[in-house]
């Protein structure tokens, strides 16, 4: 039988855009679920206030020093890509061809493939993600080998390249359609169906996947209106395609293929015309925000633009956040909130705060899910995912939002900190990671 568990510390639950609970000197009561094989929180609060409520014998671990947030949902990112995050970007499909699809032709190597994906999720647990939405290439294998090293709650999709692709990179439709059933199948809602975009996959391939995917439950994802001259290219391409003459937006041709629906997480979306945003909200259709890869070029971003989030919660449009590497060059979710923060800021759009990014990089990517019932934060009855910060000077008397700008602001000097920042991660109450 497993001893309940307090966690002490200074402790950071997100709630929603503008909440989050901020519990100093709080702790946490887990209890282990043998049916669901993890640590569940029993109680949230203050230190004295868990204390009185507990009965019989409990393991104390005391971080009281130390603040305590739920781990990370990151909901778009490309694990192949991750020798391609500090590339020149000057233009994406530039930076695609020049350097993006010749990284991904090396994991055609089986034994390649397998070495980087047991050191990018080893990574990927370092830094907190233990969440999210991931693609990976056309083999099947660099799939296999992302389920088989993953650890947490994650879609992963094999893309999908049928058309205006390098040779190397280029499938025909009964390959493309052939992976979507086996995976599909034997993976199921953890499987995503991923056409890379409409330029790379052809309507009819997008068309049968998309009922395959629907018939296992399983969640679709791709790249939306991320720049201007990707949109021209692609509305320019399919006005010559038999069946789409008359398309005028890019999510038409998404929708016009069943693409679009609860299960649907579309990245980017930040050139989006009102009736694709129509189109999007009718569908319920949701979007990964990647601040850092649409940043600055000067700021090791693809310049691709500020996204709206104002008009995308207006038409209530569900949305989190996703790092997008390689196109984003930090793999830590704390530079996704400060970038997040800061281009609002300097465009000087009020609203995002570090609470709505930590809620964007938690809760909100577990909801786009559905996973929200049992994890994305740290209140009652939720796994005890979570992670412990190293202690920072001068926390008393802080909000929410002064402690979280606290931790941003102490990496901001070198981003590449930003994947230190963690000192330990549980997932299901179970330590992860501690740094060496």
């Amino acid at each position: 039988m497993s001893l309940d568990i307090v966690v002490f510390g200074h402790i950071l639950n997100p709630i929603s855009d503008k909440k989050c609970e901020y519990f100093k000197n709080g702790a946490m009561h887990l209890k282990f679920s043998k049916s669901k094989d993890a640590y569940q929180i029993k109680q949230l609060g203050t230190k004295r206030k868990v204390l009185q409520g507990l009965k019989g014998e409990f393991q104390e671990i005391d971080y009281s020093e130390q603040v305590i947030i739920p781990s990370f949902f990151d909901m778009h990112f490309h694990w192949v890509q991750d020798d391609v995050r500090e590339m020149p970007k000057a233009n994406l499909l530039k930076w695609l061809d020049n350097y993006t699809f010749p990284a991904e032709m090396k994991f055609k190597n089986k034994a390649y493939s397998k070495k980087r994906a047991k050191d990018f999720f080893k990574r990927l647990v370092s830094v907190g993600t233990l969440g999210g939405a991931c693609y990976s290439s056309i083999h099947g294998h660099t799939l296999e080998n992302a389920m088989d090293e993953v650890t947490g709650d994650f879609v992963i999709g094999n893309v999908l390249m049928t058309m205006n692709s390098p040779q190397q990179l280029t499938q025909t439709k009964t390959e493309a359609l052939s992976l979507v059933s086996k995976y599909s199948k034997k993976y199921k809602q953890k499987y995503a169906l991923t056409p890379r975009f409409a330029i790379a996959t052809d309507p009819e391939t997008m068309k049968e996947s998309v009922k395959i995917a629907k018939k296992n439950k399983s969640f679709i994802q791709s790249h939306l209106s991320e720049t201007p001259n990707e949109i021209e290219f692609v509305t320019g391409l399919y006005k010559e395609i038999k069946g789409f003459e008359k398309i005028k937006t890019y999510t038409e041709i998404y929708k016009k293929v069943g693409m679009l629906g609860p299960r649907t997480i579309m990245g980017h979306g930040i050139h989006l015309k009102p009736s694709e945003i129509k189109m999007l909200k009718e569908t319920d259709t949701a979007i990964a925000h990647c601040p850092t890869s649409n940043a600055p070029i000067k700021e090791k971003g693809l310049g691709s633009g500020l996204f709206d989030f104002k008009k995308i919660e207006r038409n209530k449009i569900r949305w989190a956040l996703g790092s997008d590497i390689g196109g984003g060059p930090i793999l830590s979710m704390f530079d996704v909130i400060r970038s997040f923060v800061d281009q609002n800021k300097k465009a000087e759009v009020k609203g995002a705060t570090h609470i709505m990014g930590l809620y964007r990089s938690s809760l909100a990517g577990a909801k786009l899910l559905n996973l929200d019932k049992t994890m994305g934060n740290l209140s009652v009855g939720k796994e005890a995912n979570f992670l412990v910060l190293p202690k920072l000077r001068n926390l008393d008397d802080l909000s929410a939002e002064t402690v979280l700008s606290s931790y941003i602001n102490h990496g901001r000097k070198r981003r590449k900190n930003y994947d230190k920042m963690v000192d330990k991660v549980f997932y299901k109450g179970k330590l992860l990671h501690t740094p060496a």
